[in-house]
């Protein structure tokens, strides 16, 4: 996750990217690697399910032998049919909660150790916002629970929902039912609003999107020309500070 910082250098900006499965993500944080590289930064990228969320192995193993679905990523050739974070009940929440706890903590330990990489930029695939969608933020109790969660989550400095039609993103990775779907997607965007800060990236064609998440991460940096060269410094006369 990038190499020891020295001493005197300037914590990284956390970035993260969110959204229903085939909304995008990969492609979106692989061009806006590309183009803060190109800008002489050093980027970072953390997976969160593989970096960040506690007990893995775990919950993989149990939520295969309890709800019987299919392992690996769906596509387009090869459709699957995933039974997990789309199965809802009492019990699940529960303990979803409660693993989402222990991840909110698991999160403030690879934040911190992010921020002291050496990197400028460290993006997140995916972040707690993910797992906090797949609850039904339609119940007055859940509500009360994140609003606790909340504040013991480490926000990045730019957030990105990636929002995305249903039937689209389920044609490029078919893994789960559309119905659960639009329900993930609603809770993506009542999330956003209950988080607050966080920037919705609308449906828009590939090359409007790419643009519009560099331009939303260049808007919140402190000034600097995209050119490639030696590393460059985001500190310089004219920089415009990010509020941490």
């Amino acid at each position: 996750m990038g190499s020891d910082s020295d001493s005197g250098s300037r914590p990284a900006i956390l970035i993260s990217f969110s959204g229903i499965d085939g909304a995008g993500k990969s492609t979106q944080i692989d061009h806006l690697c590309a183009t803060l590289r190109d800008a002489g930064l050093l980027v970072s990228t953390v997976v969160f399910w593989d970096d960040v969320a506690a007990l893995k192995r775990l919950r993989e193993d149990t939520g295969h032998r309890i709800f019987r679905g299919d392992k690996g990523v769906g596509t387009p050739q090869a459709p699957i049919h995933r039974r997990d974070k789309n199965v809802r009940s009492p019990l699940m929440t529960l303990l979803r909660l409660g693993m989402y706890l222990l991840d909110a903590l698991s999160l403030r330990r690879v934040s911190a150790c992010a921020r002291r990489s050496g990197a400028d930029i460290v993006i997140f695939d995916r972040y707690i916002y993910d797992e906090l969608a797949n609850l039904n933020l339609r119940n007055p109790a859940v509500c009360l629970c994140l609003r606790a969660l909340i504040p013991l989550v480490v926000h990045p400095h730019i957030s990105f929902i990636l929002d995305a039609d249903p039937a689209q993103a389920r044609a490029r990775k078919p893994e789960y039912p559309i119905e659960f779907l639009h329900l993930n997607r609603n809770a993506y965007l009542a999330l956003s609003s209950l988080v607050g800060g966080i920037v919705v990236i609308p449906p828009l064609p590939l090359p409007e999107a790419k643009a519009e998440v560099v331009r939303s991460v260049l808007a919140r940096l402190p000034r600097h020309d995209l050119v490639s060269g030696p590393k460059t410094r985001l500190d310089g006369p004219d920089a415009r500070p990010v509020a941490f």
